[in-house]
């Protein structure tokens, strides 16, 4: 079933469409939550929550061309990461990390290009949440401080800092990686 006519009927209630729209984007969302969650339990229950949240919703969405359902199910899928992690407030439980120094030397693009993604999102996955959160909005959803600031209930500079500190903790990574692996 093409995007159009699947997004149809499953605003219709069809079963069947539902699940071969699970079954077509599944993994995909499933990579959306585990960029939130941090670990790959807690990223099955979004998933499981968000798809709840999608098939309920479908009468909110707006066929907007090809690609828009899935955008528009990711969108989901974040909002229900983002909101699993402010009901816990753990982006205000962040651990701490060893000092982070006031200045970084960020990679060049053509040696972060040598690791293998997988390896790169795992450092992405064991930055501490309040990091990683900020990160992945800013970095994969193109949103500003200021949006992430209403998004997570914290200050602008707050985003900031902790984009910051997360490329900062990153860049290390990677240097250490290099070092060891190039």
């Amino acid at each position: 079933m093409e995007e159009f006519e699947l997004s149809e009927q499953c605003r219709q209630g069809n079963n069947r469409a539902r699940k071969e729209l699970y079954e077509q984007y599944a993994g995909r969302m499933l990579g959306v939550c585990l960029r939130y969650a941090g670990d790959r339990d807690t990223a099955q229950d979004l998933l499981h929550d968000g798809f709840l949240k999608i098939f309920g919703s479908f009468d909110k969405f707006t066929w907007r061309g090809e690609g828009s359902l899935r955008a528009w199910m990711e969108r989901v899928m974040v909002n229900t990461a983002l909101q699993y992690l402010r009901k816990n407030d753990v982006i205000n439980q962040s651990t701490t990390l060893e000092e982070v120094p006031e200045v970084y030397e960020e990679p060049e693009a053509s040696t972060v290009e040598l690791i293998p993604q997988g390896v790169l999102m795992q450092f992405v996955k064991d930055l501490p949440v309040g990091y990683r959160t900020v990160f992945n909005l800013y970095t994969f959803e193109d949103k500003s401080h200021k949006e992430i600031a209403q998004l997570l209930g914290i200050n602008e500079k707050s985003s900031a800092s902790q984009l910051f500190r997360a490329k900062n903790v990153l860049a290390k990574k990677v240097k250490e990686w290099l070092m060891n692996n190039g």
